[in-house]
């Protein structure tokens, strides 16, 4: 597996979304595990996570639990990268809470969970309109100086949102976390600018969401083709795009069955042809 870099950690160059593995008609836990640990065995040292990835607000908290307990025992040196500043709310639905008290209280609600002492990747969730980013980002800082977390992240900033945080964090911001695949394409500039500034960009849901992912050869003909060029599947075609965008793009797919992250996986390993790239940014 090809790398990439974190906040001047190595990681795989395809991490793994585990988020599927939490909502609403989510697999069985075994089956769950198994698509983690195939994940580590075909090199994947990412795993993405957060605290409010559940079927409601009665098992917040069930996929970082899910994570440490498909982690544990194994021979393998894996970044855990979690985020707080969502919430869950009775029948399904979400909050956001960014206030500094809550994040940190959050922070420490992930470390039991993890059964970890410091958490690699902490990410603020997403902004919360009634709280100054300032203020949430604030508390990274503070969780980073106390060691709490080692590296800190934001997700769904936009490119001024994202400049005021790295300063905020006396420019140590390591990641972004995005929403960016072929059919949400408007995070351009997001990734531009991290790549300008050295930041780690992970696109979510770069395969589509969940649900879509199957469909992406259908609905963007041209991953389709290359693809079919190529002997690979349109997805991997896709991650393989995303990487070439900038060194600094980590994309983290999600997946619920061994075989789709086994897959994605792969796609650390195709080098895309000038040619190939403008047919699929065109």
């Amino acid at each position: 597996m090809r790398t990439r870099r974190i906040g001047g950690v190595e990681v795989s160059a395809i991490g793994l979304g585990a988020m599927p593995m939490s909502l609403d008609g989510r697999p069985d836990r075994e089956r769950s595990i198994g698509t983690i640990r195939a994940a580590v065995e075909a090199g994947v040292t990412l795993i993405d996570t957060a605290d409010a990835y559940s079927a409601d607000d009665r098992d917040f908290g069930h996929n970082e639990e899910l994570v440490a307990e498909a982690l544990r025992g194994l021979d393998a040196r894996v970044m855990v990268a979690t985020k707080g500043g969502h919430t869950r709310t009775p029948g399904g639905g979400w909050g956001l809470n960014g206030r500094p008290d809550y994040l940190k209280s959050a922070c420490e609600a992930s470390l039991r969970r993890l059964g970890v002492e410091a958490i690699d990747l902490y990410q603020f969730h997403r902004p919360d309109p009634d709280v100054p980013i300032a203020e949430s980002v604030g508390a990274l800082a503070e969780l980073l100086d106390e060691g709490k977390i080692k590296l800190a992240g934001v997700s769904n900033f936009d490119p001024a949102q994202i400049r005021e945080a790295n300063e905020v964090l006396g420019g140590r911001l390591a990641s972004v976390q995005n929403q960016f695949s072929p059919a949400f394409r408007s995070s351009e500039p997001e990734l531009e600018l991290c790549a300008e500034l050295d930041i780690a960009f992970l696109p979510w849901s770069p395969l589509g969401g969940m649900g879509a992912a199957g469909e992406l050869g259908s609905r963007f003909t041209a991953f389709a083709e290359v693809g079919r060029e190529r002997g690979i599947s349109p997805q991997r075609v896709c991650l393989a795009w995303m990487l070439a965008k900038a060194p600094q793009v980590v994309p983290i797919p999600g997946a619920s069955r061994a075989a789709s992250i086994t897959d994605s996986a792969s796609a650390a390993e195709v080098e895309l042809t000038k040619e190939e790239l403008d047919r699929l940014d065109g």
